[in-house]
């Protein structure tokens, strides 16, 4: 079934996805686009701007890689369920269906353009520079992992793997996975909120428990996570830590690292945690210190938006950029005309795959009206859907739909998840992980990168 771009703005159903039809009122001619980074988000949006505009919009899409690698699924390839190639897409689908232009290479400067366009995007390939004019330029770099400090040098990062963004991390832990000793341990560290994939920590200590559980009996799993309590999926990610892995996994909260010591190409080392608790006033108190040592190592940093965004002071104290949810163009004095989608935005949609591709349909639709002398939509919708492996076998999910509202208190405007089963605020849960659930999230992958790459 075809759905027009206000229906899928004003009704979006949790969990859906849906081939749209182009736009009803065409934009103006000869108007130019450059998005930047060809992820879930950035390639989202160059298709649904050529879709929606009937083509009459020029889009290219640069990207430093020559194929995106996807973060979902990868906590599966992590424990050899899958081979890495299935986390593998490419762009030619947009190009040739959509006519998307692509160019490989870096984004070094967004300036602006003077009488050739109102922003122009300089990308260096190689030894060359390549000059773009645009009306509008959307950005969608993803993330940059903080630096964590070394007790080794404490002057650069440790050698440590934390496999968050997929590609060569994933399989090298991988095999440190396989090779550990029948009775190491694999330590595991969940930044504080928001991080790129709010389930996706506890997923992989689930998975990596769960294979050591028939592979390595006597191995264990240590999660120390810097927040205070599980941050999505609680129910169920309770329940596997506390019965499920009982035996073989340790959940500890509110442990922020302080010092990892490794050696290159190495998968163990140590980690001191602080331990942070809250006082009455909601202040983080820190009670003392603990060490923890590993066979495999693997420390997820704090993460903010990507270097073009930091470069361009478009992020503010969180490391993320400010936007109007309305149609994610920065909120910046100076910098109207550029949008940020995916993880790199400060929104208070979470960060991952589905959202990315929802939140750069609604920055699409934002530049096409504007492009047409018209506001961006006042209250779009946004939905989000995941399913999340609690074993080899079995998976849970979660769903939101969120509505851009006012906040009658403070008011504020932001997106709130609405439970699509008792219609109050929250996300919907799984009421317990099955094999049902692990087959509806190939499906649902399937799909979502199809509809995305396709």
């Amino acid at each position: 079934m075809m759905m027009n771009r206000r229906h899928f703005l004003d009704t979006l159903g949790a969990g859906s996805l849906v081939a749209l039809a182009p736009m009803a009122v065409r934009a103006a001619p000869l108007k130019r686009v450059v998005v930047v980074g060809g992820g879930m988000a950035g390639a989202t949006a160059a298709k649904y701007l050529r879709l929606w505009s009937n083509k009459t919009v020029d889009v290219t899409l640069v990207d430093t890689s020559t194929k995106y690698v996807s973060n979902i699924m990868s906590n599966l390839v992590v424990t050899g369920q899958y081979g890495p190639t299935i986390l593998d897409y490419g762009w030619s689908n947009l190009v040739k269906n959509h006519g998307v232009k692509l160019l490989n290479g870096t984004v070094t400067q967004v300036e602006p353009g003077g009488s050739l366009g109102a922003w122009k995007v300089t990308v260096t390939g190689g030894s060359t520079n390549t000059e773009l004019y645009c009306e509008r330029v959307v950005l969608a770099p993803g993330v940059k992992f903080d630096a964590v400090a070394s007790t080794a040098n404490p002057a650069v990062a440790a050698p440590i793997l934390h496999a968050w963004e997929a590609g060569a991390q994933t399989t090298q832990l991988r095999d440190f996975l396989a090779a550990m000793p029948p009775t190491g341990t694999f330590v595991l560290t969940i930044p504080k909120a928001p991080y790129r994939c709010p389930p996706g920590p506890y997923e992989r200590a689930c998975v990596v428990a769960d294979y050591l559980k028939r592979n390595k009996p006597g191995a264990q799993v240590v999660v120390l996570d810097a927040n205070q309590d599980i941050t999505a999926e609680k129910e169920n990610f309770s329940h596997a830590f506390s019965v499920m892995y009982g035996s073989n996994l340790t959940y500890r909260t509110g442990r922020l690292v302080k010092s990892v010591t490794s050696v290159p190409g190495q998968p163990g080392g140590s980690v001191v945690v602080d331990i942070v608790v809250k006082d009455a006033s909601g202040q983080d108190v820190v009670m003392g210190t603990e060490t923890y040592e590993a066979q495999v190592l693997n420390v997820i940093p704090p993460h903010r938006a990507g270097a073009i965004v930091q470069n361009l002071g478009l992020a503010d104290a969180t490391g993320f950029a400010p936007v109007d949810g309305r149609s994610f163009e920065s909120t910046v004095a100076g910098k109207s005309g550029i949008h940020v989608i995916g993880d790199a935005s400060k929104t208070s949609l979470p960060k991952a795959g589905h959202v990315g591709n929802q939140g750069a349909k609604i920055c699409a639709d934002a530049i096409l009206r504007a492009f047409a002398g018209q506001a961006p939509h006042s209250s779009p919708t946004a939905n989000s859907a995941c399913f999340s492996p609690l074993s080899n076998t079995l998976a849970s999910w979660l769903t939101a739909v969120y509505q851009y509202q006012q906040d009658p208190a403070s008011g504020a405007w932001k997106y709130v998840a609405i439970d699509q089963v008792s219609g109050a605020t929250g996300a919907t849960e799984a009421r317990a992980p099955s094999t049902g659930s692990f087959s509806k999230m190939g499906t649902w992958y399937r799909s979502l990168m199809t509809e995305t790459f396709s």
